[in-house]
């Protein structure tokens, strides 16, 4: 029980790491934004930094041969999405408050079972179907739409975000049954870099040095943010790591207030735990339903 304890704990420690580190990253951004910096720099200097990082510590350990790989084809799909994601995140984090586009991106779980349902006919009581229900209900809290409270672009970039980002852990569910962690995010890292770079050929543009600092920051703060995700999960099980995800909200509160001068709006605040908890209710159901699979699975003596 103690080596349980004592996976489950760095695990934790490994996850809220790398929410710190993601929401740094995402003020970070803004912070480059202002400066100058357009989203097809961003997104390439994102994974440059990642992929510069991921490699050096290749070389230093267990060398590149270790990341060879027979599913190129699972590769290229997973970078597709992966970059699709990335780039709907990054501009809900350019149209809108840190605040409310982290809130947005709490609807992941949501997204993840109806596509469980749907593609992997995953089991869905109507348990987490409520709790999809209340979800979206959050979502219109928060957005407010046809109020003017936030442009509506950036609340229909921060769902499609969510929704390609539960893609993405879809199509990871069968690539991981033979690839390894450090497999599949180098190849998503440099596979990236192909049609980021033709990207990026054609916005690059002179900067201050501050706004290189920044750009450089972006891909060596996400890098290692990765790292520390992935880390989390090879440690100790998803219900246990994801529900960490939610105190993005309180470094994304923090960095709003302190560098923007901006605090979450009054729906935000209702409508935010509404999300949660439904997110929250989704990764419990589904502990229960893997616990009494495990069960049913053991052999009575």
């Amino acid at each position: 029980m103690a080596e349980t304890n004592d996976r489950i704990l760095p695990a934790i420690a490994m996850r809220l790491m790398s929410v710190a580190l993601f929401a740094s990253m995402n003020a970070v951004i803004k912070l480059a934004e202002e400066r100058g910096a357009t989203l097809g720099e961003i997104l390439f200097f994102r994974q440059f930094g990642a992929a510069i990082l991921l490699t050096a510590i290749l070389i230093a350990g267990p060398g590149l041969r270790s990341v060879t790989t027979q599913r190129l084809p699972a590769h290229l799909a997973r970078a597709a999405l992966g970059l699709s994601a990335m780039a709907c995140t990054f501009t809900t984090v350019l149209v809108l408050p840190l605040a409310e586009s982290t809130t947005l991106g709490f609807t992941m779980p949501i997204f993840a079972t109806i596509l469980g349902a749907l593609i992997l006919r995953e089991p869905t009581g109507w348990h987490r179907w409520a709790a999809v229900a209340a979800g979206f209900a959050g979502v219109l809290i928060v957005a407010q739409p046809g109020s003017g409270h936030f442009p509506i672009w950036g609340a229909v970039s921060g769902l499609a975000a969510a929704f390609l980002t539960a893609s993405v852990s879809i199509l990871l569910r069968q690539i991981s049954r033979t690839e390894g962690t450090m497999t599949t995010v180098f190849w998503f890292s440099t596979l990236s870099l192909v049609p980021l770079g033709i990207v990026y050929a054609f916005v690059v543009q002179p900067h201050a040095p501050i706004t290189w600092i920044l750009l450089i920051g972006i891909g060596l703060i996400g890098g290692v943010a990765q790292l520390a995700m992935t880390s989390a999960l090879r440690l100790g099980p998803v219900s246990v790591v994801v529900p960490m995800d939610y105190s993005s909200l309180l470094w994304a509160t923090a960095y709003g207030w302190l560098i923007f001068g901006v605090l979450p709006s009054t729906w935000t605040w209702i409508g935010a735990p509404v999300i949660i908890a439904s997110g929250l209710y989704i990764v419990w159901r589904e502990h229960v339903r893997r616990t009494q699979l495990t069960l049913e699975t053991v052999p009575q003596i």
